[in-house]
């Protein structure tokens, strides 16, 4: 059992989340979010912005690019995925709860799993998704390959190199397939990946062709098909 440090006990009665800084450009790039789901993802970044100055959940450079760097960036997998009711998804190594949480908003009928070696990490994704009444997220301290469960598919962000990605999710897949696409891997990386993919069957989404920030310039959602 995860120990609960005192501040989170009082957070929010007595402590007041810092002010969110940054733009939220979730609405301009998906404009057919419920009401419910803009004020989740509206939560979000004071939320982050007060368990960062706790806990390193996230690189601080980046927090006054929080929806940008972490949020939108997650959400590239939705861009390119529209994942069925009933679909189970285990996202590996989800750190603070990426790319995790942000999916689990976008698709509410959909079961997500997110584990992740550190303890407090894993504290901080529980605490999160309460906060906005999340539902369908389930948080697991632990590491992928001890898992006993089976998904339709597993997701992350650049967590390790794509053939020991394999390595640690082999046998984690469900056979029953329902969705627009095979069971298989979502991947969150950029730069050039043609060596690390070399000798497996893939796709690759360019991210800059779904959102015009400069960031996405080299970002990319790597599938691979292991259903």
């Amino acid at each position: 059992m995860l120990k609960i440090p005192n501040f989170v006990k009082d957070f929010p009665k007595t402590s007041n989340p810092p002010e969110a800084k940054s733009k939220m450009p979730i609405k301009k790039h998906f404009p057919n979010i419920t009401e419910n789901q803009e004020i989740q993802f509206q939560k979000l970044e004071k939320l982050y912005r007060f368990w960062n100055e706790k806990i390193n959940v996230i690189s601080r450079k980046d927090i006054d690019s929080f929806y940008e760097k972490h949020v939108l960036h997650s959400l590239g997998i939705a861009k390119v995925m529209e994942f069925s009711a009933g679909t189970k998804v285990l996202d590996v190594g989800t750190g603070g709860g990426f790319p995790g949480i942000p999916l689990a908003i976008m698709f509410p009928k959909v079961q997500f799993t997110l584990i992740d070696s550190i303890g407090k990490k894993i504290m901080v994704v529980n605490e999160i998704a309460g906060k906005i009444d999340l539902k369908n997220v389930t948080a697991i301290h632990g590491r992928a390959e001890a898992l006993k469960e089976k998904f339709h598919f597993i997701v992350s962000r650049a967590v390790t190199q794509m053939p020991e990605f394999l390595r640690w999710t082999k046998g984690k897949f469900e056979k029953e397939q329902f969705n627009s696409k095979p069971n298989g891997i979502f991947y969150l990386k950029g730069g050039d990946l043609s060596e690390e993919l070399a000798g497996l069957q893939y796709e690759i989404f360019n991210l800059k062709d779904y959102f015009n920030e400069i960031f996405f310039e080299t970002k990319k959602v790597v599938y691979v098909a292991v259903g």
